[in-house]
């Protein structure tokens, strides 16, 4: 016996080597051959191993097994195995993941901890894999393959080797890299460019948070506000953007982050309805804001031309030309790619930055020239005049707020382009936040600067120039030897107020500054005209707007939306040649400042939510937070600009309108569902506290329809009385004897559940396997609902083939009638003379949506082949059928036309689509002869209150003597005014006790004949064997006992259609059968004779509780 080998030592990893033949394994080194080649061996009195090519039993029994292992076989292997591949194969405790088989030359060996695919699980031989990374990737996933873990039903169910043998019939075995989907091979486009957080995110926002107001604006705040409240406005700014960066984050941390920027994080947590709305108008702002950075850009180039007298036409039109060809060259660097995109980034970065070094150095270098201009350098006198606002030209705090806060504006900058950088979920948050730091800081740096060094007003004249020192100064400028006093009147153009080219004044190289204009405005037109077609394109790859999937499509290693990139020229060129911004831009700050608030309402609501899928690595948010930033933003909009706030607000809307009327099929897992089934949760929960009450009764169904587009009619009745008022549930009962596919009836539930939706019918289905109809009718009675929401009402197709068929099926039939009264249920039985069933007709649906379409098919016939007309829900596939036909049969139809109807069927389907129909003039029947509680005439009331059936009218037929009918109308009468229910006329009908007449006689005794037991014409103890073996078979005493009541079922049909037979509708109580002492047989035969030859007929029963009141 080979000696165990010693275990490593504590901390280190055992080595992973080849085991040679012979050699002692760990016990977490099993080797399935070896194992099944020994076995071989022992069976045949220890002869030596086969030959290569000759492969003992146990060992092709294991690789059967085994099949979906992907184990390699070292006895199998191809002779030019590389030697990588032959350890591999002996090792048994290395395996490769997809990930690493795709990789260059599978060079890369991991241990079975790490990644599995279906081989070894810690040495053993099972299926069942270990945790890896690559099973959570969606289908669509770029960053890696996709695999797929054994399912459940792999695990679980019993083994069954013909399907691996079938598969393996040449001898032969997949390895894990043929295995694989061919179309989850990443295809060689060529290596994308992805960005890292600094030259992604960081650079990126801050060249589009430092724009031309940092220059050209800056002072002149600080003129009006004063130090304190300038440094107040910039620290409000910062504080809506801070945080926005930090929902941005958190939302961005929740997971996998692709391209699309706000859109993707806005509607990956609040759905498409707010995404889709934010995502185009978006976008559509970052196109204009295209156009209003280049006509910045123009009009500092106008003006530098007008300085020199080089002015090619006029102002405007120099402006449009320059715009344009400025245009034109930035949609050139961003066609060229992202990479070249982020080269010119980085280059206007180091202008930008190098121009505001140059401005801070030259507060330091006062010189005597810039004196009469209002420059003196650092000093405290200055700092402390300029330290209080000096409002003029009817500017307040708000206004020079609004003004400012555009400039605060560009955190998205970096998020917008998250499809390109290698990890957005680091980028985001780091690059983000400390763009806003840094960029707040630098402003408030220009702030104190330029206020603790310049003053307000000053004339550019050295005349007015004066001695030092002079007593009756009254300002800063005085005490410094000037005399500004005159700027008082007006007129001066140098100084904080009069000034916007200060900055250039101040600075130590003055052409720089204006470099720095030049690259503020370039690099903000230039982010703005990547983004607008990222975020567009992620908006029409979701398909949210029919129309633009046009502008789907990527070129390229990048997937550059190259179409974007040309209608966002076009945009951004048709608003340059306007070249009137005024009005356009607080709309576009609006716009953005709406994409703000809806990201910070994301995380508050994502948080108010608590779905388990809320889980971001960013733990540095609140949701109270957020929730401040929201309506910070929103106060915000309306501060900058009111009419624009509200413009922006109804173009939110109405986009959110028209999203949600077309309801998108997508599922993002949004807050908004999770918010959603929170509520409904709670709800129900609460609802089970509170106590029925008869006011609130309604009828919850529970409609056994079978498949659900199988009975139309059924389900448009039902569901005409339902919804919005009540529950209702389309039970289906499967049945058959062989081994129940509860996959395959799960994968039903969610298909027809969509066929719902997709019909607008407010329902749920539900679909059991029992053996027959009644079992699985009760287990839907007891189990169906959730707390107060349990059905109530038991909705049944009459059983018009009930004669043609098994009389157990009748049995089976009226004992589930049975079992709904036991369970306290109402029963409602509906019956069309045509019949309910059109399952068995080809063609009468479409079932599956264009979605669910397989390549290549382009008609789906559906075709449930079932007995006509039954009542059962259930499908019975025959002894030799496939699991595929206990659910609709799917036929890809290109070719063979739909055989033509039958009359009959041709009657049926006008039948079964009669309700979904408004119907016109004309009466709903009440035939109100029993009182159930008031179900018999609950739901007509509700059907008269629908559109379909508000034209119809309520007669109410009741039952009386002759000598007082006129008594009971007026009772009725009074009855049905307290209940408030509108009624047309009411008929008493004295006549139902009269004999029915001898046609009709005799029309029952034919239909009861065949399952009379006639016991009188056998012996007592056989009579009594077959009513044993055969219960629903009808005994004479039985017949005689009840004459009375079956005569009455006979002289109501006759009734009906004296006074019914042209009514839309007949509601009438069902009558009752005693349960153990009426069979089966003769209660059928009562139900068949009240409903026969009638228009449609409800025949219903309450559960004897009172459903109406006239109490208030």
């Amino acid at each position: 016996m080979s000696q165990p080998p010693s275990s490593p030592s504590t901390g280190q990893r055992p080595a992973l080597r080849s085991m040679d033949a012979g050699q002692g394994q760990s016990r977490f080194q099993v080797d399935v051959v070896a194992e099944a080649a020994a076995a071989s061996r022992a069976a045949a009195g220890g002869t030596a191993t086969p030959a290569t090519g000759s492969k003992p039993a146990g060992a092709e029994e294991a690789k059967g097994r085994f099949r979906v292992v992907g184990f390699l076989d070292p006895s199998s292997g191809p002779p030019n195995n590389p030697p990588e591949a032959t350890d591999f194969a002996q090792n048994s405790d290395t395996v490769k993941s997809e990930a690493s088989l795709y990789s260059s030359g599978q060079t890369h060996f991991s241990d079975t901890h790490s990644s599995t695919y279906y081989m070894r699980t810690f040495g053993h031989n099972t299926i069942d894999a270990v945790p890896n990374i690559d099973f959570y990737r969606q289908t669509e996933a770029t960053l890696g393959e996709k695999l797929i873990r054994p399912s459940l039903s792999e695990l679980h169910d019993e083994l069954d080797k013909e399907p691996f043998e079938d598969i393996f019939a040449n001898g032969e075995e997949f390895t894990a890299m043929e295995g694989v989907p061919s179309k989850e091979k990443p295809e060689s486009k060529g290596t994308s460019v992805k960005f890292g957080w600094i030259k992604g995110v960081l650079i990126r926002c801050m060249l589009n948070i430092w724009g031309v107001m940092l220059f050209i604006r800056m002072s002149w705040i600080v003129g009006q506000a004063g130090i304190a409240l300038s440094c107040a406005i910039i620290l409000m700014a910062v504080i809506v953007t801070t945080i926005t960066g930090l929902s941005t984050s958190a939302i961005a941390t929740n997971g996998f982050v692709r391209g699309g920027g706000a859109y993707y994080l806005i509607s990956r947590s609040l759905g498409p309805e707010f995404g889709g709305s934010i995502g185009l108008i978006f976008a559509f702002a970052n196109a204009v804001a295209v156009a209003m950075y280049v006509v910045g850009f123009a009009e500092t180039v106008v003006e530098l031309l007008d300085s020199v007298d080089a002015l090619m036409t006029d102002e405007l039109n120099d402006i449009r030309i320059v715009g344009t060809l400025t245009v034109i060259l930035l949609l050139g660097i961003s066609v060229a790619g992202m990479e070249w995109e982020a080269k010119a980034q980085i280059v206007l970065m180091v202008i930008l930055v190098a121009a505001i070094f140059n401005f801070f150095i030259g507060t330091f270098i006062s010189t005597e020239s810039k004196e009469p201009m209002g420059f003196f350098g650092y000093n405290a006198a200055i700092m402390m005049e300029n330290m209080g606002p000096d409002f003029r030209d009817k500017e307040t705090f708000f206004s020079v707020f609004a003004i400012f806060f555009p400039a605060a504006t560009g955190i998205l900058a970096g998020a917008n382009i998250s499809g390109d950088l290698a990890d957005p979920q680091v980028a985001i948050p780091k690059g983000t936040l400390l763009a806003i730091l840094i960029t707040g800081v630098v402003y408030l740096g220009v702030a104190v600067s330029t206020g603790s060094c310049i003053v307000r007003d000053a004339t550019g004249d050295h005349n007015d120039s004066i001695p030092i020192p002079n007593v009756n100064c009254t300002d800063a400028a005085c005490t410094l030897g000037y005399d500004f006093s005159i700027c008082k009147e007006g007129g001066c153009k140098f100084g904080l107020q009069n000034d916007f080219q200060v900055m250039s004044m101040v600075s130590a190289f003055g052409p720089l500054i204006t470099a720095g204009i030049f690259s503020a405005t370039l690099s903000s037109a230039l982010a703005s005209l990547v983004s607008a077609p990222k975020v567009f394109q992620a908006l029409c790859k979701d398909n949210i707007y029919p129309g633009l999937g046009v502008f789907a499509k990527g070129y390229g290693k990048n997937n550059e939306p190259l179409r974007g990139y040309l209608l966002t020229f076009f945009i951004g060129l048709a608003f340059i040649l306007i070249a009137e911004l005024n009005i356009i831009a607080p709309i576009i700050s609006n716009f953005f400042l709406a994409s703000y608030a809806l990201i910070n309402f994301s995380v508050f609501h994502a948080s108010l939510a608590n779905s388990p899928g809320w889980r971001p690595s960013f733990k540095y948010y609140n949701k109270w937070v957020s929730l401040v930033g929201a309506v910070l933003c929103c106060v915000v909009m309306f501060v900058i600009n009111w009419w624009a706030a509200l413009l922006t607000n109804v173009i939110v809307l109405a986009l959110y309108i028209y999203v949600s009327y077309k309801k998108p099929d997508v599922n993002w897992g949004s807050s908004t569902q999770a918010l959603m089934y929170n509520q409904a949760l709670s709800h129900c929960l609460h609802l089970t506290g509170v106590e029925d009450h008869i006011k609130n009764f309604r009828p919850q169904c529970l409609v056994m329809s079978g498949y659900p587009n199988s009975r139309p009619a059924l389900l448009n009745l039902v569901h005409a009385f339902t919804k919005n008022v009540g529950l209702m549930v389309c039970g289906h009962v499967r049945t058959g004897s062989r081994r129940p596919v509860y996959k395959e009836m799960l994968n039903d539930q969610l298909r027809y559940q969509r066929w719902l939706l997709k019909n607008h019918t407010k329902a749920f289905y539900t679909p059991v396997f029992a053996k027959d109809l009644r079992d699985g009718a009760h287990y839907l009675l007891q189990a169906t609902g959730l707390g107060r929401l349990k059905t109530n009402t038991l909705v049944l197709g009459f059983k018009n083939n009930w004669r043609d068929g098994e009389m157990k099926d009748v049995e089976i039939y009226i004992n589930t009638i049975h079992d709904a009264f036991d369970l306290q249920y109402g029963v409602v039985l509906v019956r069309l003379k045509e019949g309910l069933d059109i399952s068995h007709i080809h063609g009468q649906d479409e079932l599956l949506s264009s979605q669910e379409k397989a390549p290549g098919m382009k008609e789906f016939v559906v075709s449930i082949s079932l007995s006509k007309d039954s009542d059962s829900d259930s499908s019975k596939p025959s002894s030799k059928g496939t699991s595929a036909q206990s659910s609709p049969l799917i036929h890809k139809d290109p070719k063979h036309p739909i055989v033509p109807l039958s009359v009959a069927d041709q009657k049926l389907l006008e039948a079964s689509q009669q309700f979904r129909k408004k119907q016109g003039k004309g009466t709903i029947d009440v035939w109100w002869l029993f009182d159930d509680g008031g179900l018999t005439l609950l739901i007509p009331y509700l059907l008269t209150n629908k559109k379909k059936w508000t034209d119809c009218k309520i007669r109410v037929f009741i039952g009386g003597k002759i000598n007082r009918i006129d008594h009971d109308r007026r009772a009725m009468a009074a009855l049905l005014t307290k209940f408030r229910i509108d009624f047309s006329d009411i008929t008493v009908l004295g006549d139902i006790n009269t004999k029915p007449k001898k046609s009709s006689k005799e029309a029952f005794e034919q239909m009861m004949e065949p399952y009379r037991l006639r016991e009188d014409d056998m012996e007592q103890e056989a009579a009594e064997r077959l009513k044993a073996q055969e219960p629903w078979r009808i005994t004479d005493n039985e017949l005689e006992l009840y004459r009375a009541k079956t005569n009455r079922q006979i002289r109501l049909n006759e009734l009906l259609k004296e006074h019914s037979s042209i009514a839309n509708l007949i509601v009438m109580s069902m009558p009752l059968a005693r349960k153990g002492t009426v069979s089966s047989a003769l209660y059928m035969c009562w139900l068949d004779t009240l409903s026969k030859e009638l228009p449609p007929i409800l025949l219903v029963r309450g559960n004897h509780q009172s459903v109406l009141t006239f109490y208030s």
